[in-house]
């Protein structure tokens, strides 16, 4: 009994230790597959979860396979990211096995979208910077205006318009200094931005925005979605 019960225990190490290296082979061919069928500029990284894998591998059919995308695989500036998860990726095997994947059907995709604080405040230029306060943002910058070096302060709304992160800045205020009252008005318009998002891989469409600590996220979705080279 106890020979057999060592038999059993080396049999399923030996099936776990399968599984995952055929889960490791395949998220590197997957990822291969979406550069690809994506227009990606570079490999993400690909995390299908769920096991067994293999099962899964069998039926063609994964529920959760998760993308991480950096700015370069999306070919855009330093500060751009985004996770997105595969809900429901349906691949033949016999199709993967005789390299003829020509389109991958996907019922589900959602996600968040990261542009960093950084990247914003390169929009407005000069010594800008931007940090989350609330559901908004508070913007700093130092003007020229009307012979005036203004520093400024101001808490901003962010909005999607379309394609467009929008923000929004209602009053401005001086930092630490007496700024002139009709002046004010005139360079809150100075710290509006606005930010047009560039198009997104897998038919992701915008959906809501929100700021966080690392950046502002823009939530993504996409549903019944082919990828297709």
């Amino acid at each position: 009994m106890k020979g057999l019960l060592i038999t059993l225990v080396v049999l399923v190490g030996l099936a776990v230790v399968a599984d995952r290296v055929a889960v490791g082979f395949a998220e590197d061919k997957v990822a291969e597959q979406l550069a690809s069928k994506g227009h990606l500029a570079g490999t993400p990284s690909v995390d299908i979860a769920g096991f067994p894998f293999l099962t899964q591998a069998f039926a063609g059919d994964y529920e959760d396979v998760r993308i991480a995308l950096s700015a370069k695989d999306l070919d855009q500036p330093a500060g751009t990211s985004a996770d997105v998860r595969l809900h429901g990726v349906h691949v033949p095997l016999s199709s993967v096995l005789s390299g003829s994947v020509e389109e991958v059907p996907v019922d589900r995709i959602d996600g968040t979208a990261t542009l960093s604080y950084q990247l914003l405040a390169a929009q407005l230029g000069g010594d800008t910077t931007l940090r989350r306060e609330g559901d908004g943002l508070r913007i700093t910058k130092t003007v020229q205006l009307a012979g005036y070096t203004l520093p400024l302060t101001a808490a901003g709304t962010v909005t999607l318009d379309g394609d467009d992160l929008v923000v929004d800045v209602q009053k401005a205020s001086g930092a630490g200094v007496d700024v002139p009252g009709f002046l004010v008005g005139k360079v809150s318009d100075l710290l509006d931005l606005r930010y047009t998002i560039p198009a997104l891989p897998f038919g992701l469409q915008l959906t809501s925005v929100q700021p966080a600590d690392d950046g502002v996220h823009i939530t993504v979705a996409a549903k019944d979605t082919v990828l297709r080279g």
